[in-house]
């Protein structure tokens, strides 16, 4: 099915049907990434405050032990937009991570967020 009309017809059911990007990064060059690091993290604070980034954070291996890369969840207006984001990422520009793109329609689940105000910021529970 086409995912275009699968989001129409989960909306009319009902489903939440919030579309975001997933870029599962993986790494391809190791050497590289003590010297790109500051400027990822960097340019994943300013893809914060702009509101585009809305995840990240890396992946294990299947045993859990080792890092392979990482997954970014962005928003975008459409492909193009989040596949220009993924690209300007420096972990991708450098060569020392290569990237997948896909669209994904959150349908279900959910989270609270819990603000203390006498304990510091926000999270997640």
């Amino acid at each position: 099915m086409d995912f275009t009309d699968y989001s129409m017809k989960a909306r009319d059911r009902g489903a939440m049907g919030f579309e975001v990007f997933q870029v599962t990064t993986l790494i391809a060059d190791r050497s590289k990434i003590p010297e790109v690091m500051p400027d990822h993290l960097a340019y994943q604070a300013k893809l914060e405050a702009e509101g585009k980034l809305l995840l990240a954070g890396p992946i294990s291996d299947t045993e859990g032990g080792e890092i392979i890369g990482g997954s970014i969840i962005l928003k975008a207006a459409d492909m193009a937009e989040a596949v220009a984001l993924a690209e300007a990422d420096p972990m991708h520009a450098s060569g020392a991570r290569k990237f997948e793109l896909r669209r994904w329609l959150i349908n279900e689940g959910g989270f609270n967020v819990r603000f203390g105000f006498s304990t510091g910021p926000a999270r997640l529970v």
